[in-house]
């Protein structure tokens, strides 16, 4: 290991993880047991962990050291449309919705601008946190044009609002105009997520449209950022 010896360590400590040999939400062992594991400098080990972190293996949390993360993320597709309820049931693994808010309000300034809406508009306000293997791990704030999708119940809300607007109220829905964002959880972010330490959330901001145009939804998908993995598939245009 004495030629890029710290790329020896990173591969050695991440193939370890993957066969499971440090735990996911274990703590590595410190810089300085790693060191005289290695017998190399503290400094070479920094650069190993500094490069699992990079790749996804480790989080680095102040006062806690290196944290070895679940390498089990759920790909969630950029491009696509797709519900909690039908990404869940592709996991195979226990899922639950709770719902924590459900009113109708009025629009206020920044709501009539995200959705198009006057102020005489009534929106669906639906606040759900998303369960799996009892971990919280997303936040979603939807907001609906009431006049488009009437009727959510708490049921509705706790199964599938998209189901409930294709299958029952016959709509289609189209497109979406998407934003993705890092920022630092805020306190409603603190209170009802498990964020095992995270200093930062992704957020995926979304307008959703039906396919005559008509602005439906606006939400914001908040995320733990060791769970999930945005993908697509991009194409070179020649």
């Amino acid at each position: 290991m004495k030629t890029n010896k710290y790329l020896a360590i990173y591969q050695e400590i991440s193939q370890q993880i993957e066969k499971g040999e440090f735990a996911a939400r274990k703590q590595l062992p410190s810089e300085h047991e790693l060191a005289e594991r290695y017998k190399t400098s503290r400094e070479t080990i920094r650069k190993a962990l500094n490069l699992l972190a990079q790749n996804g293996f480790i989080q680095k949390i102040r006062g806690k050291g290196s944290i070895v993360l679940d390498l089990a993320k759920f790909d969630f597709p950029v491009s696509g449309l797709v519900s909690f309820k039908e990404l869940a049931s592709k996991l195979g693994k226990p899922w639950k919705t709770l719902v924590h808010e459900l009113e109708t309000i009025a629009p206020d300034v920044f709501l009539q601008n995200e959705l198009n809406l006057t102020k005489n508009d009534t929106v669906r306000k639906v606040i759900r946190i998303r369960e799996i293997n009892e971990e919280k791990i997303i936040l979603d704030k939807d907001f609906f044009n009431e006049r488009l999708v009437p009727g959510l119940t708490k049921k509705i809300c706790e199964d599938s609002i998209y189901e409930y607007i294709e299958k029952d109220l016959g709509l289609t829905i189209s497109f979406a105009k998407k934003e993705i964002i890092v920022e630092e959880p805020t306190e409603e972010d603190q209170n009802l997520l498990s964020l095992n330490g995270f200093h930062n959330v992704v957020v995926v901001k979304n307008h959703v449209y039906l396919d005559d145009a008509s602005l439906l939804q606006y939400t914001e998908s908040r995320h733990r950022p060791d769970k999930f993995r945005f993908v697509d598939f991009a194409r070179r245009n020649h």
